[in-house]
């Protein structure tokens, strides 16, 4: 679906949702809003409840919003703006691996945003990856952070190769097995799937065409459970799609 049109019908959803939910009470109702998709509202109401968790929750809603749905120029405000929400869940509970993470996650999406050059000069690739160790640290076994370091390093290597190594320690045998320890925590969970085929094209497309081609299979098997797993398994598709072609 068009960027757009797609925010335009957000729009129009939001419209009709019972007055009701413009005051949630709980992280829970909070969660539900998010997965229903309506990512923008749920930020607002997760900022609102002014935790930890809430802030986490709202900066992973506009990470979410942004990279997805919102137009260009909103993108970077947004990305911003979800940075500094992990910035404030991270001071009121700094034992979050969640707000970590997600902190990581605003950073990833705002270097993409700015360009590699700048993002290099400003530092956001150690920024990233120090986030996501202390996550890892935090919760060894939260497959969230697994994959997301793995992701890291795929990057890492795919746009700076050898100085990626030099520079940040980046190299494609930590982010295989990180990518492998994801799917072992989550072999369920469609992200999952998703992003080590994508780690594993861009580290060798022709050499890992055929394990790639076996995730996107089984992500596509597997039920969405939420508004981001269908937004998730609609690019399963795209590139299982594309890798065929």
């Amino acid at each position: 679906m068009n960027k757009s049109v797609f925010r335009t019908c957000l729009t129009i959803v939001c419209m009709f949702v019972p007055a009701g939910t413009a005051g949630a009470q709980s992280i829970e109702e909070v969660r539900a809003i998010y997965a229903e998709g309506r990512f923008m509202e749920a930020a607002d109401l997760a900022q609102a409840l002014d935790t930890s968790e809430g802030y986490a929750l709202a900066a992973n809603s506009l990470a979410i919003y942004g990279y997805y749905m919102a137009p260009d120029s909103e993108k970077e405000g947004l990305f911003r703006r979800a940075t500094e929400l992990a910035r404030k869940a991270i001071r009121i509970d700094a034992a979050n691996p969640e707000a970590h993470l997600q902190l990581a996650h605003a950073l990833g999406r705002h270097a993409q945003m700015i360009g590699i050059l700048k993002a290099f000069n400003e530092g956001y690739a150690s920024k990233v990856r120090n986030a996501i160790q202390e996550a890892l640290r935090l919760d060894p076994d939260r497959a969230a952070a697994h994959l997301s370091l793995a992701a890291w390093h795929t990057g890492a290597v795919s746009t700076g190769g050898f100085f990626a190594g030099l520079l940040y320690g980046a190299n494609e045998e930590d982010a295989l097995a990180y990518f492998k320890r994801a799917l072992e925590l989550a072999p369920q969970e469609k992200i999952v799937l998703l992003e080590y085929a994508l780690g594993l094209l861009s580290l060798d497309t022709i050499g890992n065409r055929e394990e790639a081609r076996d995730l996107l299979e089984r992500a596509i098997k597997l039920p969405s459970k939420d508004a981001h797993d269908r937004i998730v398994h609609r690019k399963t598709v795209e590139q299982l799609a594309a890798l065929d072609g």
